[in-house]
């Protein structure tokens, strides 16, 4: 079955993401594509690399040229994301950027455009800078191109 035909698990529990991704859900991507004024978020679904079960949740976004960029920072944790994690097994993606809903596949952006993309999300989120300084992994950056 397609990613973009199954009903993904939503986060759950009194996280902000949760929260957020249940608001994106029930308005149809009328609320939530804003989390804070002028950072943008989409919805990321994404295949559990090891259950193979559609899994969503909300990211901070920018663009890079056709691309869509987000960041798997997991604000400076130690390891990356889940998400991330899924990637390698699958790089089909399903993204709800506002009300719109497009499949598309995702790809670690490449060292040579990692400062110039780096810049793009710093400008919508500046403590993305700060995430780095409390980790030793490299934060990888996605393109998502639909």
């Amino acid at each position: 079955m397609a990613l973009i035909d199954e009903t993904p698990i939503d986060p759950t529990g009194d996280s902000w993401i949760a929260e957020h991704v249940k608001q994106y859900v029930d308005s149809g991507g009328k609320e939530g594509h804003f989390w804070q004024p002028g950072v943008p978020t989409l919805l990321l679904t994404t295949r559990g690399k090891k259950s193979g079960t559609a899994r969503r949740t909300a990211l901070i976004y920018g663009k890079d040229g056709d691309d869509y960029v987000v960041m798997a920072s997991y604000a400076g944790a130690p390891a990356h994301p889940d998400w991330y994690f899924n990637l390698d097994a699958d790089s089909e993606v399903v993204i709800q950027v506002g009300e719109e809903i497009m499949t598309g596949t995702a790809r670690t952006v490449a060292d040579a455009d990692r400062e110039r993309v780096w810049k793009v999300m710093t400008d919508i989120w500046p403590d993305y800078d700060e995430y780095a300084t409390k980790t030793d992994r490299k934060i990888p950056l996605v393109a998502i191109t639909v």
